[in-house]
């Protein structure tokens, strides 16, 4: 119950302790001593009727305590001591605290955080990702990952930082820096195929949570009605991604049966609705690549031309390592293996030595052009990269044909 509780509510009790207490590392120590409590005395007391309300009065207590130790900004305690006799209204069958996530997730794009760490920040912060994990994401190391988002911390707690919701015209300015965060997240719970990871569990319906917050709270923004459409568009997927006795199955061999036609009906009107603006963006050629994808679904074919075309436009836009290995990949299909192998090989080594993905599609192209022995090993590493059992075993298969 603890374990499911953290998942559920660690970003909603973070977000909500830190806007109020101005200090998000403060905020992160109180709900972990809370945590804590709650393991030592769940067990013998059974599990309340509201355990996050019982969560966040844990950790107001202890925000208190702290403040009567420490030198903090005036009027602190006497702030945290009125929250405290506030929380019985969070005990209440019907009452829920308010959900400050967005508001936190517009904080952390502040300009006077450093850009790189902006969406590494959201994603511990608000969405409960761990540091390596994240630092798996984004292909550095967990030391020098955590200590960006330590050094993160510290500046928000700078008098320069409002802990509110900037004015309207300081979103668009941040809106990137938070669609990407949600489209990092979604990605992380998109990747645990088996749904076993306990840090990843719900991830994904998080995200699109998220995202339709963000697209109720600047409507008609094209970019974050791009990245919603290309959301819905990969989970309508989800059901076909694995077969009947669990194992894993890419797009290509889907039975796009399995699809959701509902969920890219929806997706569909996001997109269009997004192209009204004539604001072209990357969320929305992401969402125009799975768009392409979804026609299977009524033409039985995959239009892999029109997809390589959509991968030029978005590495010509955003050229992350994941937008380049998805132009080679479609340019393999449509033009042959040879041309995405020359394209793949452009990518200096050091970007993808720890880049699955790319080892994955190089072992497939190798594999294609007969070139056994690269194929063999691009396989191992792509195998010895991958946390996912399903995928594992699948790539396991795929290089025992070699």
């Amino acid at each position: 119950m603890i374990e499911q509780t953290a998942r559920d509510s660690y970003g909603r009790l973070v977000a909500f302790l830190a806007v109020r207490w101005r200090d998000l590392a403060a905020a992160e120590d109180a709900l972990a001593d809370a945590f804590l409590a709650a393991l030592e005395s769940w067990p013998a007391t059974g599990v309340p009727d509201k355990p996050e309300a019982w969560l966040l009065t844990a950790a107001q207590r202890r925000l208190i305590d702290v403040t009567r130790h420490a030198r903090v900004h005036a009027g602190a305690e006497q702030t945290l001591i009125a929250m405290a006799k506030n929380a019985q209204q969070w005990t209440e069958p019907e009452a829920s605290f308010p959900d400050e996530r967005l508001k936190m997730l517009f904080i952390c794009a502040h300009p006077e955080i450093d850009p790189a760490v902006r969406t590494p920040l959201m994603l511990q912060s608000v969405l409960g990702l761990d540091a390596a994990r994240i630092a798996s994401a984004f292909i550095v190391k967990p030391a020098t990952m955590g200590q960006r988002l330590t050094r993160a911390k510290a500046r928000l707690r700078s008098d320069d930082i409002k802990f509110d919701l900037p004015g309207k015209d300081e979103w668009p300015m941040r809106l990137e820096s938070v669609l990407e965060a949600v489209y990092a997240a979604y990605g992380s719970g998109w990747d645990d195929v088996d749904g076993v990871d306990p840090r990843r569990k719900g991830l994904a319906e998080e995200a699109i949570y998220l995202g339709r917050l963000i697209v109720r709270f600047m409507p008609g923004e094209p970019e974050a009605l791009g990245l919603m459409a290309f959301m819905l568009y990969c989970e309508a997927r989800r059901n076909a991604r694995r077969d009947e006795a669990g194992g894993y199955v890419p797009i290509s061999g889907q039975d796009h049966s399995r699809w959701s036609i509902t969920m890219i009906e929806e997706a569909e009107h996001c997109l269009r609705a997004a192209a009204q603006e004539n604001r072209i963006g990357r969320f929305q050629l992401e969402a125009a690549i799975q768009s392409v994808h979804a026609q299977r679904a009524w033409t039985g074919r995959t239009e892999w031309e029109e997809i390589a075309l959509l991968y030029e436009g978005l590495v010509g836009i955003a050229p992350t390592i994941g937008a380049v290995v998805g132009r080679a990949a479609a340019v393999a299909e449509a033009l042959g293996a040879e041309i995405g192998m020359a394209l793949l090989e452009e990518v200096p080594a050091e970007a993808v030595k720890n880049y699955q993905p790319y080892w994955a599609l190089s072992a497939h192209l190798f594999k294609r052009m007969q070139r056994f022995e690269e194929a063999r090993f691009a396989y191992s590493r792509s195998i010895g990269l991958c946390m996912d059992p399903s995928i594992r075993a699948f790539l396991e298969k795929q290089a025992g044909e070699c």
